[in-house]
């Protein structure tokens, strides 16, 4: 008994706090403030990082040059395609 009295005390409470949070309203500028705090919170290892980052590691870091200016000594040779038939000329035997 004290089971179900248990469930329905628990079973009412949460009908009640969906029936409130039905009516709660939030102006849109706190909207707009929580998505803002909810971006910088998401992405705060990205943008701190980049503030607080020690000097040494971005030496450590290589970037990949492409030499533009030297050509390849390798020519490219890309095949020539079969001309395709005419697919509206066809015989018809009668």
């Amino acid at each position: 008994m004290k089971v179900w009295l248990a469930c329905f005390l628990v079973l009412f409470a949460l009908a009640e706090l969906f029936d409130w949070l039905q009516k709660f309203n939030l102006p849109l500028p706190i909207y707009i403030l929580g998505g803002a705090f909810l971006a910088v919170a998401s992405n705060y290892d990205q943008i701190f990082s980049s503030y607080f980052a020690d000097s040494s590691i971005e030496a450590l870091v290589e970037q990949p040059q492409l030499d533009s200016l030297t050509p390849s000594t390798n020519p490219i040779s890309l095949p020539i395609a079969s001309p395709v038939e005419n697919p509206q000329t066809s015989e018809t035997d009668d």
